[in-house]
């Protein structure tokens, strides 16, 4: 397998991106990412050095837990989960969960809702942890517990990787020499997925999105309203379906159980599969489908 070096690339296809036939004849395919990370956050009461901070409001404790920010998180295993996969359940479409390992672990009721669904399992890290900080040979190890404890609690090893960013200038080389990955999520540079060439086989990379993304609920600068996200996530749609009569496109919209899942909330989710289900030629898809799909055109060891 040949060696794969990080680079930066702002070319990319150029202006001239390869024309995709989608089945069924799709303009356009929809990945919904439900990323599952309750239990694998950071807190003092586990051992760690330094509580998480990400959150509605500014909640830095340090040097004591921080039990504001664990039941947060809880939040999202309790409750949200349930209300996000029941939505999607009702207007029958299928998602990617983003699962970090060690929230499996802890929820072993949420992975084996997630595998009755038949969701794809794909692994966000071991832990909802940076990687750019970590050694090569800790990352490596990282990367193999993550792989290890997912094929324990769901039964299947996960064929796509996605690290809590910011990821290192080893991380996809280390998802590559792992070998059991078709994907990797680790973008946010186009809005179609593009292939490495690894010498016996080919990578795929699938683009994620940060501004399609219920995370910028939790922002200062992002959405305010549920109403705003759906908005937005809506606007973005109707850009790359009618963009997709020309060339397909494909669009990502990321969830969070404690996030969206909120009663407050939940009607982003509501009203964007509403919008897209009263379209034709849209391919709701799992990102390993997608990847699959990608490779069977363009890949040249296929």
């Amino acid at each position: 397998m040949a060696d794969y070096v990080w680079t930066r690339d702002l070319k990319g296809y150029a202006g001239k991106p390869p024309i995709v036939q989608w089945p069924g004849g799709a303009r356009i395919s929809v990945s919904f990412v439900l990323n599952v990370e309750e239990g694998a956050e950071q807190s003092i009461l586990a051992g760690d050095p330094v509580n998480e901070t990400i959150y509605d409001i500014i909640s830095d404790v340090k040097g004591a837990p921080n039990l504001h920010m664990l039941t947060n998180f809880a939040y999202g295993s309790r409750v949200g989960y349930w209300r996000i996969a029941d939505t999607l359940e009702r207007h029958g479409v299928t998602c990617t969960v983003n699962a970090c390992a060690q929230a499996f672990e802890e929820t072993p009721w949420i992975a084996q809702d997630c595998v009755r669904r038949g969701y794809e399992i794909t692994s966000h890290g071991y832990r909802w942890e940076a990687h750019g900080h970590m050694s090569k040979e800790f990352e490596r190890e990282r990367i193999a517990k993550a792989v290890e404890s997912l094929r324990r609690t769901s039964g299947r090893r996960p064929l796509g990787w996605h690290t809590r960013g910011p990821v290192s200038t080893n991380t996809r080389s280390l998802v590559i020499e792992e070998g059991g990955f078709l994907y990797d999520s680790d973008t946010s540079e186009d809005d179609l997925p593009f292939l490495i060439d690894v010498g016996t086989r080919e990578h795929v990379v699938l683009p994620y999105a940060s501004d399609t993304n219920d995370m910028q609920l939790q922002l200062a600068s992002g959405f305010r309203l549920a109403r705003h996200m759906a908005e937005y996530c809506i606007d973005a749609f109707e850009c790359l379906y009618e963009e997709g009569g020309t060339v397909p496109k494909m669009m990502t919209v990321g969830l969070h159980t404690r996030v969206i899942g909120r009663a407050g909330r939940i009607s982003a989710l509501e009203a964007i599969l509403r919008h897209m289900r009263s379209k034709p030629g849209v391919w709701f898809a799992t990102r390993e489908q997608i990847a699959r799909h990608w490779l069977s055109k363009f890949g040249k060891y296929r």
